[in-house]
C-alpha cells in the first residue's frame, strides 16, 4: 500500500539511491543493443545549479531515459569543465583571504591550491544534478584537467601546429584589464549603458583658428589617435582631404585621410582612427598604412607612449582630459549617448580591444565541413531556423585566439630558446630532443627551455568533449570510441552554438573523419514572468533546490516542459512548477483509488470491457503522437499528450467509467486490466517524472528484487480500434452536453433526466447505453424518428439528441430568456447589416474584415432563426 500522502523528498532520496547501488545508468559497450550516447555540455567547476542548467539536463535526461527504455545502450557521460577564467578568479580570491598574493608564490605552488579549491568545490554542481534525478553514468565523470583529457589537448595543440594550422601572431583581441588576459568573444558581455558622446576640436594645421570636430565616447584614447578621417563624398569636408590637424593638448600632427568606410550621417562625418584600440580602426590603419600607438598597459592604465595622464587608470584619464580639454576651449559638448560597452563575463571589467602577441588556429579551411554537413542536415538542428545563423557564423568566420594569460589550465606546449626559437612539443624532453637531432643543438640542456607561460582557450578542451570523454584522440581506436561515438543527440543553448557546437564539429571532422552528433536540441532561455533574463543580479532566479524542496523534482521537471518549445524561450513561473506537482498528487490518487477498490470475481461488465479497449486505443494513439513529437525534438509537446491522457482520458474519464458504485467491488478481469493500464501510463511518463513513476510501478504487483521502471520497454503503438475511439468520442459529447445542460438550467447532478436519440444507427450507442447513463445520469435512454416536442436539442454528427425538462423547466423564466437573447441578436444584426451597407466601408476595408462581417451576419440570422423556433415552442407548452 503506497501513503495517503505523496512526499516527493522521502521518495527521490530512497529511489536515486537505489538506481545508483544497482548501477542501472552503467553503460558499456554491447554489440548486441543499439547504442544511444549524450554528452553532458560540461558545467563549469565554480558553477552551481540554475534555472538554465534545471531545463537543459531534465531534457537530456527525458533524452536518456527513453533510449533506455528502448533498449537501447544509453550511456550518459557527465562531466565539469575548468573554465580557466573563473576558477582561477576564485584560487586567488581563496589566497586573498588567507593572505596570499598570486604574485609571491610559484605557478606549481598555485596549482596545488586551485587543485585543493577544484577538490572542495568542483563537483557541487553534479551532486545537485543528482537531486534533479539525472541519469547520468556517473563512473564515467569526466574533467577537462583530469591527465588523459589534458593530454588529448596537448596532442591537438602539437598535431596542429605541425600541420601548420596553428601560428603566434599579433592581433587584436579581447582584452580584460582585470584577469589580464585576452578573452574570445563568447567570454565578453554586452551591455547597453548610458555614456557620453564627447564632442572634440582637432585644429587644422595651416588655416587661422579652422578645426574639424569628431565625436567619440573614449576621449582618453586620443593620445593614440594615427588620423582623421572623412568619407570622400562628403562635401563639407572635400577642402581638408590631405591637410593634417594637431590632437588636442598633445600637439601631435596626424593625416586627414578619406575612405567611404565613414558614415556621413552619423556623428559629425569625422572619425578618429586609432588603430591600438578598436578594431575597425585596426583594420583602417592596415589599409592605409598608419602607425600603431598602444597606450595601454595590460592592468588598463596608461604607459609612455600617452605622454600625458601615464600611470592614470583609464577611468581616470577619461575624466581628467574631459576636464582639460574644457578648459583649454576644445570641448565642444558633452551629449547623452546610448551605448553598447562589451565586459569579461568573468570579472565584470570593461573590455579593452588590444594588439597582443597571442596564439591563433587558422579557421578558414578547418571549418568547411562544418558548414557543409549542417547546411545539407546531415547534423540537424533542433529548431532549423538556427541554420541561418549558423551558416553566418561560419561563413565569416575568424581565425580563432587560442592562448590565455592565466595559469589553470593547459599550458601551452611551446619551449623557447634564449634566441626565441619556438619549439612545439608534447614535453619539455621532446622538445629538447627536437633541437638536438632536427637542428643539430646538441650541448643544450632541459635549462636552455622556457615554456610558453600561457595555457589554452577553455573552449579548445571542450571542442574536443564527445571525442575526448572516449578518450578518442590518444587511443582513437577503442572499444568506447568505436561504439559511442558519433553520439546521438546534443542539448544545449542557442548562445554557444558557434563557440562551442560548431567548433566540436570541426573537431568531428578533423580528428575523426565524421560529425560528433546527428541532432542538436536548443533549448531557449528561461525567462521570468517579465520577459528577463533570470540572473542572481536581477534577483528574479529561484533557487531551483528549492524549488525541487516544495515542488518536488517531478513537479519542477514537468513544470518546466510544459512550456519549454526548442528554441523559444521560457516564461518561467512558480505556477508551471505548482502545476507539475497538482499532476503528481493526480496520478497518485488515482493509484490509491485503484489500489483501493475490493475485486471479486463476478462477471466483467461489457461496459467496462468496452472502456479498456477505447483505453487501449487511446494510449496506442498517443504513443504514436509521442513518438512523431520526439522524432521532431518537440519534447515540450510530447509530455502535454501524456499530460492530457493520463488526466483527462484515465483519470476524468476511464475511472469514471470502471469505477463501482460505493461499497461495491469490481470485477477481476476490469482491475487487472486497470493495473496493467497503470503500467503503461508509468512507462510513459517515466522519463519525464522518473520518481513517481517509480514508485508506484513498484507497488503496482510484486517486483524481483534489483528490478526497475527504468528498464522496463516504453509503450509501442498496438491496434488502434478507430470505431470505438470515434464512439467514445460521441459518448463524451453527450455528457458534456448533458453536462451542461444541468449546469445552465441549475439541475443537480442528483436528478435523473431523460435522453431520446434521433438516429439511423442505434446498435452504435447501445452498447454505450450503460456508461452514458453512469457518467450523465439519465433516466431512461428512447431511440427516437421524429423530433420531442417541448425538449431542449443538440446535434452530434447527423444525430440529434433529446432531454425533456418537461418538470424541471421553468417555462416563463425560459421564455424571458430567449426572448432576450432574440432582441440582443436582431439589434446586432441590424448593425452588421449597417455596417455592410455602407459602400465605403465596403470599397476599403481588407477582403477578410469584410469577410468577417458578412460571416457575423450569417451567425446572427442563425441564432435568430433558432431563437424564434424555441419561442414557439415555449409559448406552445
Amino acid at each position: 500500500m503506497i501513503s495517503k500522502t505523496y512526499t516527493p523528498q522521502e521518495i527521490e532520496a530512497k529511489w536515486y539511491q537505489y538506481w545508483l547501488e544497482n548501477k542501472f545508468f552503467a553503460s558499456k559497450p554491447n554489440p548486441d543493443k543499439e547504442p544511444y550516447s549524450i554528452v553532458i555540455p560540461p558545467p563549469n567547476v565554480t558553477g552551481v545549479l540554475h534555472m538554465g542548467h534545471m531545463l537543459n539536463n531534465t531534457i537530456q535526461d527525458v533524452l536518456i531515459r527513453k533510449a533506455r527504455m528502448e533498449g537501447k545502450e544509453a550511456c550518459w557521460v557527465p562531466g565539469t569543465d575548468h573554465a580557466s577564467i573563473a576558477t582561477e578568479a576564485k584560487v586567488v580570491a581563496m589566497l586573498k583571504e588567507r593572505g596570499i598574493e598570486k604574485k609571491d608564490i610559484s605557478r606549481e605552488e598555485f596549482l596545488e591550491y586551485a587543485h585543493e579549491w577544484k577538490d572542495k568545490y568542483g563537483g557541487i554542481i553534479l551532486e545537485q544534478l543528482k537531486k534533479l534525478g539525472a541519469s547520468c553514468d556517473w563512473d564515467r565523470t569526466r574533467f577537462t584537467m583530469e591527465p588523459s583529457l589534458y593530454d588529448a589537448v596537448i596532442e591537438t595543440f602539437v598535431r596542429l601546429y605541425n600541420k601548420g594550422q596553428i601560428y603566434r601572431g599579433v592581433r587584436m583581441v579581447n582584452w580584460d584589464p582585470l584577469g589580464k588576459t585576452a578573452l574570445s568573444d563568447e567570454e565578453v558581455i554586452e551591455k547597453d549603458v548610458q555614456a557620453k558622446l564627447y564632442h572634440i576640436k582637432y585644429p587644422i594645421v595651416g588655416t587661422d583658428g579652422e578645426f574639424l570636430t569628431i565625436a567619440t565616447t573614449r576621449p582618453e584614447t586620443i593620445m593614440a589617435d594615427a588620423a582623421i578621417c572623412v568619407n570622400p563624398n562628403d562635401e563639407r569636408y572635400l577642402a581638408y582631404h590631405g591637410k593634417s590637424v594637431l590632437i588636442p593638448l598633445l600637439g601631435r600632427e596626424i593625416p586627414v585621410i578619406t575612405d567611404e568606410y565613414v558614415t556621413m550621417d552619423f556623428g559629425t562625418g569625422c572619425l578618429k582612427v586609432t588603430p591600438a584600440h578598436d578594431l575597425n580602426d585596426y583594420e583602417l590603419g592596415l589599409k592605409h598604412k598608419l602607425p600603431v600607438i598602444d597606450i595601454l598597459n595590460d592592468d588598463g592604465f596608461l604607459n609612455e607612449k600617452a605622454v600625458l595622464y601615464v600611470n592614470q587608470d583609464r577611468f581616470a584619464a577619461r575624466r581628467n582630459i574631459v576636464k582639460d580639454l574644457e578648459e583649454a576651449g576644445l570641448l565642444v559638448k558633452m551629449e547623452e549617448y546610448k551605448s553598447i560597452v562589451k565586459t569579461s563575463e568573468r570579472t565584470g571589467a570593461v573590455i579593452e580591444p588590444k594588439l597582443s602577441l597571442q596564439w591563433f588556429l587558422k579557421m578558414d579551411e578547418i571549418s568547411k565541413p562544418a558548414l557543409e554537413n549542417v547546411m545539407n542536415d546531415n547534423i540537424k538542428l533542433y529548431p532549423s531556423k538556427f541554420k541561418n545563423t549558423y551558416r553566418s557564423w561560419m561563413e565569416n568566420v575568424h581565425d580563432w585566439c587560442i592562448s590565455r594569460q592565466l595559469w589553470w589550465g593547459q599550458q601551452i606546449p611551446a619551449f623557447y630558446l634564449q634566441d626565441g626559437t619556438v619549439i612545439v612539443a608534447k614535453t619539455k624532453r621532446e622538445a629538447l630532443r627536437k633541437a638536438q637531432h632536427e637542428m643539430q643543438l646538441f650541448a643544450l640542456t632541459e635549462e636552455d627551455l622556457t615554456q610558453d607561460p600561457d595555457v589554452l582557450d577553455t573552449w579548445f578542451s571542450s571542442w574536443l568533449w564527445p571525442i575526448s570523454v572516449f578518450d578518442g584522440i590518444e587511443n582513437p581506436e577503442n572499444e568506447d570510441i568505436k561504439y559511442y561515438y558519433p553520439t546521438n543527440d546534443l542539448v544545449t543553448g542557442p548562445d554557444i552554438l558557434f563557440f562551442w557546437v560548431a567548433r566540436m564539429i570541426i573537431a568531428g571532422y578533423e580528428w575523426r573523419g565524421e560529425l560528433p552528433f546527428r541532432n542538436v536540441y536548443l533549448t531557449g532561455i528561461v525567462r521570468d514572468k517579465q520577459g528577463r533574463k533570470m540572473s542572481k543580479s536581477l534577483g528574479n532566479s529561484p533557487d531551483p533546490l528549492d524549488l525541487i524542496e516544495k515542488y518536488g523534482a517531478d513537479g519542477v521537471r514537468s513544470g518546466l516542459l510544459f512550456s519549454a518549445p526548442a528554441g523559444n524561450d521560457l516564461l518561467f513561473d512558480d505556477k508551471l512548477c505548482e502545476q507539475g506537482r497538482n499532476f503528481c498528487n493526480k496520478v497518485w490518487n488515482a493509484y490509491r483509488l485503484v489500489e483501493g477498490l475490493e475485486v471479486s470475481n463476478q462477471a466483467q461488465p461489457s461496459s467496462n470491457d468496452l472502456a479498456v479497449k477505447w483505453f487501449n486505443s487511446k494510449i496506442s494513439q498517443t504513443v504514436t503522437e509521442v513518438q512523431d513529437h520526439f522524432s521532431k525534438f518537440r519534447i515540450s509537446d510530447a509530455l502535454l499528450a501524456i499530460y492530457n491522457l493520463v488526466w483527462d482520458d484515465f483519470c476524468s474519464q476511464y475511472l469514471e467509467i470502471i469505477k463501482p458504485a460505493f461499497g461495491s467491488p469490481i470485477d477481476s478481469v476490469t482491475y487487472q486490466s486497470t493495473i496493467e493500464i497503470f503500467e503503461k501510463l508509468m512507462a510513459l511518463m517515466h522519463p519525464y517524472m522518473p520518481f513517481i513513476t517509480e514508485e508506484i510501478w513498484q507497488a503496482v504487483k510484486e517486483r524481483k528484487a534489483g528490478e526497475t521502471i527504468c528498464n522496463t520497454s516504453y509503450p509501442v503503438a498496438e491496434a488502434i480500434n478507430i470505431q470505438v475511439l470515434a464512439d467514445f468520442d460521441i459518448l463524451f459529447g453527450i455528457v458534456s452536453k448533458i453536462r451542461e445542460t444541468r449546469n445552465t438550467k441549475q439541475i443537480s447532478p442528483k436528478t435523473e433526466l431523460p435522453l431520446a436519440i434521433k438516429t439511423d444507427e442505434p446498435a452504435r450507442y447501445q452498447p454505450l447505453e450503460a456508461i452514458i447513463v453512469k457518467l450523465a445520469n439519465t433516466s431512461k435512454i428512447d431511440y427516437v424518428t421524429t423530433n420531442v416536442e417541448n425538449a431542449i436539442s443538440f446535434v452530434l454528427k447527423a444525430d440529434e439528441f433529446f432531454i425533456d425538462l418537461a418538470e424541471e423547466l421553468d417555462v416563463e423564466a425560459e421564455l424571458e430568456n430567449a426572448q432576450k437573447e432574440l432582441a440582443y441578436n436582431l439589434g446586432f444584426k441590424k448593425s452588421v447589416e449597417g455596417k455592410l451597407s455602407n459602400e465605403r466601408f465596403v470599397a476599403n476595408a481588407k477582403p477578410d474584415v469584410v469577410e468577417k462581417e458578412r460571416q457575423k451576419l450569417a451567425d446572427a440570422e442563425s441564432k435568430i432563426k433558432a431563437l424564434e423556433e424555441t419561442i414557439a415552442r415555449l409559448k406552445a407548452m
